[in-house]
């Protein structure tokens, strides 16, 4: 190798260890510069996620466990149909409207579903509204049927529009395995609006989609009859 070539090496490796002193002059000069600074940060950050721990080990669990303990007896008392005690509680044990106002859904959104329903047999149909529209949930089943008490308190009000919205996205709502009674409420809810044309159309999806189904069995003389009219 030629000196040249040598020479030539040794003043980029110069020049590159003298690019990496430079580096590290100006980070120690930032560091002696905002050490206190970086400190402060640095333990923040750990006071902060010493207490969102702190607030979910000591405050939010034990809580969730509450909530969860409440919940049992409002639950048993809604599988025996006795909704009033179920949503108010019996004077020893909260009920579902209870158990939200004072913990919100910690426990569960499914206490919004509960609620819902309760308030719904109870012929409460606003109270339900409201309930129901809050509660989420991944279910499809569980999530369709929220939204199909959402339409069936809107018909108990006499809101034939929004009720056939909802039944209808219930009945949408991922396919679920109860799609046929949804749009057949709807169906119905249009007969009544006389909108006999989109009623047959959403006879003809059960047909179509669902003959398999208790809805489906039948279906051919709700077709029928709905033809029939609509010749006359």
């Amino acid at each position: 190798m030629s000196k040249k070539n040598t020479g030539s090496k040794s003043k980029q490796t110069k020049k590159e260890t003298a690019i990496v002193a430079e580096a590290i002059s100006k980070s120690e000069e930032f560091l002696n510069k905002y050490k206190k600074h970086l400190i402060y940060l640095i333990t923040g950050i750990i006071v902060l996620l010493g207490f969102g721990f702190g607030y979910m080990k000591l405050i939010r669990e034990p809580r969730r466990e509450e909530a969860l303990a409440q919940l049992f007896p409002a639950e048993q008392y809604f599988r025996v149909d006795s909704f009033y005690l179920a949503l108010n509680g019996d004077g020893n044990v909260l009920g579902f409207k209870d158990i939200i106002d004072e913990y919100k859904a910690i426990s569960g959104q499914v206490v919004y579903f509960y609620a819902g329903v309760c308030e719904l047999k109870l012929g409460n149909y606003n109270e339900a509204i409201d309930y129901l529209k809050k509660y989420r949930s991944r279910d499809e089943i569980i999530q369709a049927r929220a939204y199909c008490n959402i339409a069936d308190a809107y018909a108990c009000l006499d809101q034939l529009d929004e009720a056939i919205t909802w039944y209808l996205k219930a009945a949408r709502y991922r396919d679920n395995a109860y799609a046929a009674g949804y749009y057949k409420k709807a169906a119905i809810l249009m007969e009544e609006k006389e909108n006999y044309q989109d009623a047959l159309k959403l006879y003809r999806t059960i047909k179509d989609k669902y003959p398999q189904t208790i809805e489906g069995f039948d279906i051919d003389k709700y077709i029928a009859r709905l033809e029939m009219l609509m010749q006359q």
